[in-house]
C-alpha cells in the first residue's frame, strides 16, 4: 500500500511544490513547462547555478529570462547537492555516495533552514524546484521530495506541459517523525536489497 503523507507541518498548509530538471531543454521549453503548471517562483536547488553544457541555464541567463516571463527566481543553496557522506552514515541503503551524503545532510539544521526558505516561497504561490537531471530518481531532488512528503507536503514532478506526477516516497525510505532515513537492509537480506544500487 502506498504510504500516505502525514498532515502538513505547521506553515506549509496547502502549499504546492513542483519539481523539474532542466536537462538539455531550450530555455523556451522550460518557460513553457513552468507557465503551463502555474509556477510563480522557480527555486534553483543547484549548489552551483551554472551549466557548461547548457549555458542558457546559468543563473546570469536564467534569472532575467524568468523575470521577463513574470516568474520569480530564487537560489536556495541550502537545498543544493554535492554533500559528503558521514563515516557513520545511517543511510547505508544508498550505495551512491552523493545520494547517501545528501541523505545525511537532510538531518542537519542547514537543511531545515533551506526548507523554511522554500516554505516562505511556497506561501506566495506554486513554486517549482529546479535541478539539472531530467529523471527525478537520478537527482537529489527526489530525496528533497521525500523530505517534503514526510512533512505532509505534496510534491508533483513536472512531466510535460500542464502534466505532473505525484511524488512517491522512495521504497526503502523510513519516516522517523517528520524526517526520512534510508537505513541499510538487514544482514540477512539479499545483496542489493532495498534499491541500493542507485
Amino acid at each position: 500500500m502506498e504510504p500516505r503523507p502525514p498532515r502538513a507541518s505547521p506553515g506549509w498548509g496547502k502549499a504546492r511544490v513542483l519539481a523539474v530538471g532542466h536537462s538539455t531543454r531550450s530555455l523556451e521549453e522550460l518557460l513553457a513547462l513552468l507557465r503551463s503548471c502555474g509556477v510563480v517562483t522557480l527555486a534553483d536547488i543547484r549548489t552551483i547555478p551554472r551549466s557548461r553544457r547548457n549555458p542558457q541555464f546559468a543563473r546570469e541567463a536564467l534569472e532575467p529570462a524568468l523575470a521577463a516571463a513574470g516568474i520569480r527566481y530564487a537560489h536556495l543553496a541550502r537545498l543544493g547537492g554535492l554533500r559528503h557522506a558521514r563515516k557513520d552514515s545511517p543511510n547505508g541503503a544508498w550505495r551512491n555516495a552523493s545520494f547517501r551524503g545528501y541523505a545525511d545532510y537532510m538531518q542537519t539544521g542547514d537543511f531545515e533552514e533551506g526548507l523554511m526558505e522554500l516554505r516562505a516561497l511556497a506561501r506566495e504561490g506554486p513554486v517549482a524546484v529546479l535541478c539539472a537531471e531530467a529523471v527525478p530518481w537520478r537527482c537529489h531532488r527526489s530525496l528533497l521530495a521525500d523530505a517534503l512528503f514526510a512533512r505532509g507536503v505534496v510534491v508533483e514532478h513536472i512531466v510535460g506541459r500542464g502534466r505532473t506526477r505525484p511524488h512517491r516516497l522512495t521504497p526503502f525510505a523510513q519516516r522517523v517523525g517528520r524526517k526520512v532515513l534510508y537505513p541499510p537492509p538487514p544482514e540477512s537480506a539479499a545483496p542489493g536489497a532495498g534499491g541500493a544500487a542507485r
